[in-house]
C-alpha cells in the first residue's frame, strides 16, 4: 500500500510538472497583444499624478553635520554610478535647477554650489519643499541625528538614530579595528553625549537599570518630538547577528566597565545584544517602526558577511516581537533574493531605496520582477507590492484618497497619519497580466500602529 502511495504521489508530480512545461512559454510573455504599448502609456499618466510616500531620505544642505549619525571616510572607494563623474547628476541638476552646463568642471560646479548657499541663507522652508514638489513627492522620511528647521514636518517625517546606545564604553578597542571604524566610532559617541544632554543626565548611569531607564525615556522622548521611527546602521559596525544574552551577564559588564576600562570584543558584543534587544523591546511598547541598514554600505572595511540580512532571522522570528514592525531598507542588496523570504513575516518589510543608484533601471527592474515572482506563500500580495519605482508603479490614483509610495513597500504603521479618508487604491500591475491585488489606502488616526 505505501509503495502504491509513493508511486502516485510521483505520477500526480510528473503531471503538474507537464502541465507546468506546457504553460511555460504562455506564462513568459506578459501580454502578445498589439496594444501593449498603448496600455503602457495610458498607465503612465495615471501613475504620474500619484503622489509619492518617500520611506528613506538623507535630507540636508552640505554643511549640516545632523544628515546622519556617520559619515564618509576619507578617499573610499565608490560604485560607479556614486562617482562624481556620472553624467546622471548633471541630468539630476538641469532637472532640479535648470543647471546651464554639461559638466562638473570646479568652475561650472560653482554655479550649483552658490545657488544652494543662496537657497539655505533665506531660511525656511520653501527650498525643500520645492524639490519635494518637483518630484511629486507628498511627504518623506528624513533619517537623520535631529530634524533642522529647513525642512518641514509637514512633509519631512523624523526617522532618529539609536546605535549610539550601543557603545557607552571606552571605545579605544573600537575606533583601532580600522580606518572607518575610526571615523564611525567618535560619532557615535557624539550623538550619545547629545542624547544624554537631552535626557539632562551627567555621566553614564550608576547601574544597567538606570542606563536602561535612560534609553527608554530617549527613545520616548524622540517620538514626542516628532519621530515615526528608529533607525540602525549597526552593519557598519558589528554583525546583525544579536544573541540573546541574560540580563545577568550585561549588568555584569556595565558594572565593570561603565567607570571605565576597555572591554573585550565578547563582552562588548554581549551588552550590545543584550541593549539591542532592550530596543526593540521598547520599540514594540511604543509602537515605533524599527528601521534596519540592510545592503553593502560605504567605506572600504564593510563587512558583506556581517551585514547580511539573514542574520536577523533570529531577531525578526521572535514571537516576542510580532508587534514590532521592521524595515529592512535598501531591499538586503546583494542578498536580494535570500532577503524577500524574510518578509513572508507579516511583520517584516523591505523597500528598493539606493538599490537603484548601484544598479541601471533594466537590472533592478529584474530584481522587483524576482520579488513579485517570489511572493511568500500565504502572505497577501498587497501586504507587500503597493508600488515600486516612479515608472514602474502600479498604483492608479482617484480623488484626494489615493496614495503611493516610491521604491518601497510601506508597513501601515510607518505612513503614520498621512491618510484619514478611507478608500481603496487598485493596483492594476499592467491590467491583463494577472496583477491582481488591491492595497488598502485607510490609515487611521493612530497612523495604523498596533
Amino acid at each position: 500500500m505505501e509503495k502504491m502511495r509513493r508511486w502516485i504521489r510521483f505520477g500526480a508530480a510528473l503531471l503538474l510538472t507537464l502541465a507546468g512545461s506546457a504553460t511555460v512559454n504562455a506564462q513568459a510573455r506578459p501580454l502578445p497583444s498589439a496594444d501593449l504599448q498603448k496600455i503602457y502609456d495610458r498607465l503612465l499618466k495615471q501613475i504620474d499624478r500619484i503622489p509619492i510616500y518617500d520611506d528613506h531620505s538623507h535630507a540636508t544642505f552640505p554643511d549640516d553635520f545632523d544628515m546622519d549619525a556617520m559619515a564618509s571616510p576619507p578617499d573610499e572607494s565608490t560604485v560607479m554610478r556614486l562617482r562624481d563623474t556620472n553624467p546622471e547628476f548633471v541630468a539630476a541638476a538641469k532637472a532640479l535647477f535648470s543647471y546651464p552646463y554639461d559638466d562638473f568642471k570646479p568652475e561650472h560646479a560653482k554655479w550649483l554650489i552658490d545657488k544652494k548657499k543662496a537657497a539655505e541663507a533665506t531660511g525656511g522652508t520653501a527650498y525643500w519643499d520645492s524639490i519635494l514638489d518637483k518630484m511629486n513627492i507628498e511627504t518623506c522620511l528624513a533619517n537623520r541625528v535631529a530634524l533642522a528647521p529647513y525642512l518641514s514636518p509637514k512633509r519631512f517625517h523624523w526617522v532618529f538614530f539609536v546605535d549610539s546606545f550601543l557603545f557607552p564604553f571606552d571605545n579605544h578597542g573600537q575606533i583601532a579595528k580600522n580606518g572607518d571604524m575610526g571615523v564611525y566610532i567618535p560619532l557615535q559617541e557624539k550623538v550619545l553625549q547629545r542624547y544624554m544632554k537631552q535626557e539632562s543626565v551627567n555621566g553614564l548611569p550608576a547601574d544597567l537599570a538606570g542606563y536602561e531607564s535612560f534609553v527608554r525615556q530617549t527613545l520616548a522622548d524622540n517620538q514626542k518630538k516628532g519621530g515615526v521611527a528608529m533607525k540602525f546602521e549597526a552593519a557598519y559596525f558589528r554583525t546583525l547577528f544579536f544573541r540573546d544574552p541574560p540580563r545577568e551577564k550585561a549588568e555584569a559588564i556595565y558594572a565593570q566597565f561603565h567607570a571605565g576600562g576597555v572591554p573585550s570584543e565578547d563582552d562588548y558584543r554581549t551588552f550590545q545584544d543584550y541593549i539591542f534587544r532592550a530596543l526593540i523591546d521598547q520599540a514594540g511598547k511604543l509602537r515605533l517602526p524599527v528601521h534596519f541598514h540592510s545592503a553593502v554600505g560605504i567605506g572600504d572595511y564593510f563587512s558583506l558577511r556581517n551585514g547580511n540580512p539573514l542574520n536577523l532571522e533570529n531577531v525578526l522570528r521572535d514571537p516576542r516581537y510580532s508587534h514590532v514592525n521592521f524595515v529592512l531598507i535598501h531591499g538586503g542588496y546583494p542578498y536580494t533574493l535570500d532577503m524577500i523570504w524574510l518578509t513572508a513575516a507579516k511583520n517584516v518589510y523591505t523597500d528598493s531605496s539606493l538599490m537603484g543608484y548601484y544598479v541601471y533601471p533594466s537590472e533592478l527592474k529584474n530584481i522587483l520582477k524576482q520579488w513579485i515572482s517570489l511572493v511568500p506563500p500565504g502572505q497577501p500580495w498587497r501586504r507587500r507590492w503597493p508600488s515600486w519605482s516612479r515608472k514602474a508603479r502600479s498604483v492608479k490614483k482617484k480623488r484626494s484618497s489615493w496614495r503611493a509610495c516610491t521604491c518601497t513597500t510601506m508597513p501601515p504603521n510607518c505612513m503614520e497619519r498621512r491618510n484619514e479618508h478611507p478608500g481603496k487604491i487598485e493596483a492594476r500591475g499592467m491590467e491583463k497580466c494577472r496583477a491582481r491585488a488591491t492595497e488598502s489606502a485607510h490609515r487611521p488616526r493612530d497612523g495604523g500602529r498596533r
